[in-house]
């Protein structure tokens, strides 16, 4: 077993999904639920084999299921969602026992998925995973939707 099971098994990690799902019950927008990261995980696996990237499957699910784990803090407090998931992620990461070195590749994605940093390896394939991910195409609220034009997925890539 695949130690991303762990982690979606994890009770605190459950609780902070439950959080933020407690928070977008009636949002029309994307959503940030577990169907979302797994969405993330499969199409950067896939990005990361079409490209030869030598990236741990493991590796690779654990930063996904992750990257939007401290969402409900965001909406708490105001912290990014960013630095939040990444918080939570090294409690859980420890718990879920991956090496410091693993923890360390798997954070710095969760902090650089957002914004216009400059990414590469792993950072990279969750930055575009994470965009990939949305179903712009068949989306109830994409004439609301805040995202530009020129963001949204006007046509299915994975």
């Amino acid at each position: 077993m695949m130690r991303y099971n762990d982690i979606a098994e994890n009770d605190y990690y459950k609780e902070c999904l439950k959080k933020t799902g407690e928070y977008e019950k009636n949002r029309k927008f994307c959503r940030h639920d577990i169907k979302h990261f797994f969405d993330v995980a499969r199409i950067a696996y896939i990005i990361a084999l079409e490209e030869n990237m030598d990236i741990n499957k493991d590796i690779i699910y654990a930063a996904a299921i992750l990257h939007d784990i401290g969402r409900y803090k965001e909406y708490e407090n105001g912290i990014s969602h960013e630095k939040a998931s990444a918080d939570i992620a090294k409690r859980i990461l420890s718990e879920c026992g991956y090496n410091e070195e693993d923890k360390e590749m798997i954070i710095n994605a969760i902090l650089a998925h957002r914004g216009e940093k400059k990414r590469e390896g792993l950072s990279e394939i969750l930055y575009r995973a994470d965009k990939l991910s949305r179903d712009c195409v068949r989306c109830d609220a994409k004439e609301e939707c805040y995202w530009n034009d020129d963001k949204k997925n006007k046509e299915i890539v994975y």
